[in-house]
């Protein structure tokens, strides 16, 4: 089965993208915590799209955290159906697999959409990330993996990346708000307790392009030294 990793953040296995952490609502969770940001779903939309008519999948996989509040709203409702409007003439089928976010969207169903636990494509198996799953390969998204580059007079920029093993694939957040977890500092998701994580091989999607930075040991070693 094809395995592509794409600078859109996303990942290509076989007919399916699979793009995980989109947190929609986002922006209407600050607001009720009194804070202002822009609203990026048109941005979010159309960076899907692009990729849809460029690679042309069957199926759209969503790894988690499709939606960002733990308190359903309306507002994040129609945001939902705004989203999923803006791709449905570009797709035979799209899958939710739930994560820790993704309460109360059971009414998506609806609009086409599957729901479930969990998603076997070949030989892997999709999980959300926030929970440890009975399997031998997995893909996960959760951890919003992410690296902090700095040079040698201190600037530094964090950059979210994918981490790849034989039998562990991390997604980065798919969502412009996720700034995301250095880890290089720091592991949330059970999943990167579980493996070696040292092996892990950390691709930068960047610029058009995904970078090799090489195995996420060897380079917390680097950037430690700096």
């Amino acid at each position: 089965m094809k395995l592509e990793f794409l600078p859109e953040k996303a990942l290509l296995l076989g007919d399916s993208l699979v793009v995980a952490d989109l947190h929609i609502g986002f922006e209407e969770a600050m607001v009720r915590e009194g804070n202002y940001v822009p609203k990026l779903l048109d941005r979010v939309v159309s960076s899907i799209s692009r990729v849809l008519k460029r690679e042309r999948p069957r199926r759209l996989v969503i790894n988690g955290d499709l939606k960002h509040s733990f308190v359903p709203a309306w507002r994040e409702r129609r945001e939902l159906e705004a989203f999923f409007d803006g791709l449905s003439s570009y797709l035979g089928e799209i899958v939710l697999v739930r994560g820790n976010h993704d309460v109360g969207v059971g009414w998506i169903r609806k609009l086409g959409v599957e729901i479930v636990d969990s998603l076997e494509l070949g030989r892997w198996k999709l999980v959300h990330g926030h929970r440890l799953e009975e399997g031998k390969r997995f893909i996960i998204g959760h951890e919003h993996p992410a690296v902090r580059l700095r040079d040698e007079v201190g600037a530094s920029v964090k950059v979210p990346v994918f981490l790849r093993g034989e039998r562990l694939i991390v997604l980065p957040a798919f969502s412009p708000w996720a700034y995301g977890n250095d880890v290089t500092r720091e592991i949330v998701s059970p999943f990167l307790r579980k493996f070696d994580v040292s092996k892990l091989r950390v691709l930068v999607p960047i610029e058009g392009e995904v970078l090799d930075f090489g195995e996420l040991g060897r380079l917390t070693r680097v950037m430690r030294g700096l």
